[in-house]
């Protein structure tokens, strides 16, 4: 190429790329701990923790070592965890009556927690799958083919409840029934709870991203069983336009926070969200996106921690206020 050759630019956009200080000033989005929040599964029992095969890094925490693991996020900076409980099989049945139990694993690791770490935000999921035989979200009809809406409902207010009573922060309905969002935002008025706030999830879709979760908490699907089928209750994947009256409606029953999930591969819905609604949205990065980026990353074919903080930005960039991962220590890390 001809040395003396110069373009007649008066606007020369790399000038603010030039140097990681200049890029550092023009940063339209940021990546803090404090956006993120920890996904963490709790079993019973005093052994060690549990690794969760399909998700490297993730473990399944007996109580005691959960409040450990809570106290280290929090002086890291995160400010919230959201608890899922593992139960064995013997705790579960076809109504999911144990999560009426004020007394179950879940509870007992939210009384622990709030006793060492105060400070921490604590969500807690309100559905019924780790507590079902079935694996479903809710309660089955009279001829078990679909859940029963209402009827669920009305088990969900009353766990809704129980956990605020135990003193957890956000409950998490993340059941998609028709409704639930207002009938519990009555019930925990009514029971003097309004300080308890609801983080719906408004636009959980029918993802293949969610085995390895369902894996690590123990329900009725996994590796090796079939998939429960739950598009009568979960959006499909294709819908932008009812993702969107879904959010409307949970916002319009008083939900404090809506969330998108899976977050990856609906980043134009978490847009869509963020420009309709006023109120904060969260997104989660479900353990399939997690796992996949681990599993490439282990076959050599992408570098772990640039993927991971790519994906996690981009949710970012598209809308999310704060992002449900199970990266969230290793980003505050620094790792």
């Amino acid at each position: 190429m001809n040395e003396e050759f110069k373009l007649e630019l008066s606007i020369r956009p790399r000038r603010l790329r030039s140097s990681v200080s200049r890029r550092a000033l023009v940063a339209e989005t940021r990546l803090a701990p404090s956006d993120l929040i920890s996904p963490l599964f709790v079993v019973d029992g005093d052994g060690d923790p549990e690794p969760v095969e399909a998700m490297p890094g993730v473990v399944r925490f007996p109580v005691r070592r959960l409040v450990t693991e809570c106290r280290e996020l929090f002086e890291l900076g995160i400010p919230a965890v959201a608890l899922f409980p593992c139960l064995e099989a013997s705790q579960k049945d076809a109504t999911g009556s144990g999560a009426l139990d004020g007394n179950t694993l879940v509870l007992r690791a939210v009384r622990a927690i709030k006793r060492d770490v105060p400070g921490l935000t604590v969500i807690t999921d309100i559905a019924l799958d780790p507590y079902t035989t079935h694996g479903h979200d809710g309660l089955l009809n009279g001829d078990g083919t679909d859940v029963d809406n209402d009827a669920t409902v009305a088990v969900l207010t009353r766990m809704a409840v129980l956990h605020a009573e135990t003193g957890v922060d956000w409950v998490a309905p993340s059941d998609m029934m028709d409704g639930r969002v207002g009938t519990i935002r009555a019930a925990l008025d009514t029971a003097g709870a309004t300080d308890t706030g609801i983080l719906a999830y408004s636009a959980k879709f029918a993802s293949a991203f969610y085995g390895p979760f369902r894996e690590a908490v123990g329900s009725a699907t996994g590796r090796d069983r079939p998939v429960l089928d739950k598009r009568t209750y979960q959006l499909e994947p294709g819908n932008r336009r009812e993702a969107l009256r879904e959010v409307w409606l949970d916002e319009s029953e008083g939900a404090d926070v809506v969330m998108v999930k899976p977050a990856g591969p609906y980043l134009d819905i978490i847009r869509d969200v963020r420009e309709q609604s006023g109120l904060p949205v969260a997104a989660y990065q479900v353990s399939g996106e997690y796992a996949q980026i681990h599993a490439a990353a282990e076959r050599g074919w992408l570098d772990l921690r640039a993927c991971r903080d790519e994906s996690l930005l981009a949710i970012k960039r598209a809308g999310a206020d704060m992002i449900l991962t199970y990266f969230a220590r290793a980003v505050a890390e620094r790792r």
